[in-house]
């Protein structure tokens, strides 16, 4: 078959962030910009004739064009197998799983993650790696410098791939191979969790709300949790992908996952409450008139673990994302294993479970997962917390609540300032970093600096360093206040000012979360000077 060089131009923005190329539509949309991207990756990854890639999507608008294209480039570029998911599909972490489980040389994740989706929404690129994670930073810079340059792309000519029939293709010297995109995972989550533990936690009465917000995880949930474990039909609402998620915002927090959070506050709430992102990497989850934060979720699941098959033996360690808060680190220290702070973005956590330091980490905003693979997996963490209330025995609440009894509280949340102008955003970040070195010993209302710094993260793997992750202050009172720009949205830029503050308490552990933080809030705005600075008054999201 004949492989077709297609003289092209580079676009100047192709630059990866923390979790690939991410942009609206219609940049995704402009002739050539796809072919250039997928043919900088193609150009990057060593040793790719003949080898095996695995590509899929989160089925958002634009998800099947891209496919088509990607197959087509796989061809020319020599891959030997291409595995893609039926209809275009797969999730994130089964990208993760498939890439691991076939030994394939990496894939294609396309997905804008908990971005919207639809025609006037966002679309994404990235690519894993061959131990299923997303690439480091010095394959996405290569990435951007070949398509800052590029002068042609490689194509077969040839008609579509029927994605709706599993089976086996062979376009040139080429096999592609549509697979069932549930099949692996289900495989693998059998493995880890306590399948049988949950199905009798069904037959008891157990009610379960899970939430797929239209996005990539309904079809893996249903064919879980209703279909392998029991659960009544209608537990998995929202469940069929969408391109453009339904209307629904993909992102599974309390301000998103409205209507769950109104079912599980209400007088007749299920036992128990959970929501996936569009392309299946973060979840959230709800006990019954409680919120779980993600932190708290990733300190819960790190010392319950151990009931779960997969983690029975016991943890190496943990790990969390610089901004998530600190009530991991506690449990950690008191179970006596490893704990690792690191900058946000999934691809840092990589070289920690590869060399053995961890088993499970996560992050602030929603992400948790573990060494299965590595990748962030929403469904996995559903899975874990209901192996933990199927072998305890215990409603959710009442886990949250003696986790804090045992661990103390921290009180927690995440004010977002999105879609400010760059300028005044990075103005606002440089300010601080000025400042640092004159903040210790001033006081902020009810609270002193006690110290802050420009976090910068050295690798205990392979020694790199990784600066400028977020400005960390440091309060007195042991409140902590962090900021940092987004990398991850689409248009302007996104000031997130994490928030925390700990009680050791037991009596104050039942407090408005607002209440508790009010003071924290009140010196995070006064030391950044967010409203003159911005000319907002208050954020655009509060999670």
């Amino acid at each position: 078959m004949a492989i077709t060089r297609v003289p092209t131009t580079p676009f100047s923005d192709q630059r990866p962030g923390t979790s690939g190329l991410r942009k609206k539509v219609k940049i995704f949309q402009q002739p050539r910009y796809v072919e250039n991207f997928i043919q900088a990756i193609f150009d990057n990854v060593e040793g790719a004739k003949g080898s095996t890639l695995v590509i899929g999507g989160d089925g958002r608008f634009f998800n099947e064009e891209v496919v088509q294209t990607a197959l087509k480039m796989a061809t020319a570029n020599g891959f030997g197998r291409v595995l893609v998911g039926q209809k275009g599909l797969l999730s994130t972490p089964a990208v993760s799983c498939v890439i691991r489980k076939h030994k394939a040389i990496g894939g294609l994740v396309l997905s804008a993650s908990h971005n919207p989706g639809g025609p006037d929404g966002d679309f994404g690129i990235k690519f894993n790696m061959s131990h299923g994670g997303p690439a480091p930073e010095s394959f996405t810079e290569a990435v951007f410098k070949r398509a800052s340059a590029m002068t042609e792309y490689k194509i077969v000519e040839n008609p579509d791939v029927d994605l709706t029939r599993i089976g086996g293709t062979k376009i040139g010297d080429t096999i592609v191979e549509v697979i069932d995109p549930v099949a692996d995972y289900v495989e693998l989550m059998e493995k880890l969790i306590d399948f049988n533990a949950i199905s009798q936690l069904f037959r008891s009465g157990f009610r379960m709300r899970f939430d797929a917000l239209n996005a990539i995880t309904g079809p893996y949930a249903r064919a879980i949790l209703e279909s392998r474990l029991g659960a009544p039909a209608g537990t998995v609402v929202n469940g069929e992908p969408k391109p453009d998620f339904g209307g629904h915002h993909p992102d599974p927090n309390p301000v998103h996952a409205h209507d769950l959070m109104e079912l599980m506050m209400g007088r007749d709430a299920p036992d128990f409450g959970a929501a996936s992102d569009g392309d299946g990497d973060r979840n959230m989850i709800v006990a019954r008139r409680l919120f779980v934060t993600p932190s708290d979720s990733l300190a819960i699941l790190t010392s319950h673990a151990h009931l779960a098959p997969g983690y029975a033996k016991g943890l190496s360690g943990v790990a969390r994302s610089m901004p998530t808060s600190r009530a991991a680190d506690r449990v950690a220290k008191k179970l006596g294993i490893n704990f690792f702070e690191t900058p946000t973005g999934w691809k840092f956590f990589a070289n920690l479970l590869d060399a053995g330091l961890i088993t499970i980490c996560g992050e602030e905003s929603a992400g948790t997962g573990s060494n299965h693979i590595r990748e962030k997996d929403g469904l996995w963490a559903v899975l874990l917390w209901l192996n933990i209330l199927a072998v305890t025995k215990k409603p959710a609440d009442q886990i949250v609540r003696e986790h804090w009894a045992t661990y103390g509280r921290d009180y927690y949340t995440r004010h977002d300032y999105e879609e400010l102008e760059t300028a005044p955003a990075n103005e606002l970040m440089d300010n601080l970093r000025a400042r640092l070195a004159t903040l210790p010993g001033q006081r902020f209302g009810e609270l002193t600096v006690q110290e802050c710094d420009d976090f910068a993260y050295t690798d205990p793997v392979d020694g790199s360093v990784t600066p400028k992750q977020g400005i960390r202050i440091l309060f007195k009172e042991d409140a902590r206040a962090v900021f940092r720009l987004s990398g991850t949205g689409t248009s302007g830029a996104t000031l997130r000012v994490y928030l925390e503050r700990f009680e050791p308490n037991a009596e104050r552990h039942n407090l408005p979360t607002a209440e508790v933080l009010a003071p924290v809030i009140e010196a995070a705005n006064a030391i950044a000077e967010i409203e003159p600075r911005t000319g907002r008054d208050e954020p655009s999201v509060i999670t």
